[in-house]
């Protein structure tokens, strides 16, 4: 199972299903907050951003460096740091007014595109 994860893209697909869990944490925590008030107070916690982000970069790492080291090409590498580093600063702007929302999402579909374009430089 784990040769056939790091095989042929395989840590960039579980890195796509992993941005795909954090675009729909992202949705479902406004829409969680906007219809019930006291669950805001767990899922907008900012320890499950940090600890988000940290497992985003750990895995954005690894997979997108193993591919460039792989196949050459820089360009999934910067398209992924660029998504990685709006993630980052959407965590500075404040929950209030739904830009951290926007960000984080923006952030994660750059991510999400990093990861693909890795994936599809190993065929």
């Amino acid at each position: 199972m784990l040769n056939a994860v790091l095989k042929q893209g395989g840590l960039d697909r579980l890195a796509i299903g992993l941005s795909g869990l954090c675009l729909a944490h992202c949705i479902l925590s406004a829409v969680i907050v906007t219809a019930l008030a006291t669950a805001g107070g767990f899922l907008l916690h900012p320890a499950i951003h940090e600890v988000g982000l940290i497992m985003a970069m750990a895995l954005g790492a690894l997979a997108l460096g193993r591919g460039v080291l792989q196949h050459g090409y820089a360009l999934p590498v910067w398209v992924g740091s660029l998504g990685l580093g709006v993630m980052a600063g959407a965590m500075t702007l404040p929950h209030e007014g739904g830009y951290e929302t926007i960000y984080s999402i923006l952030g994660v579909m750059i991510v999400a595109l990093g990861h693909d374009l890795n994936r599809r430089a190993h065929w």
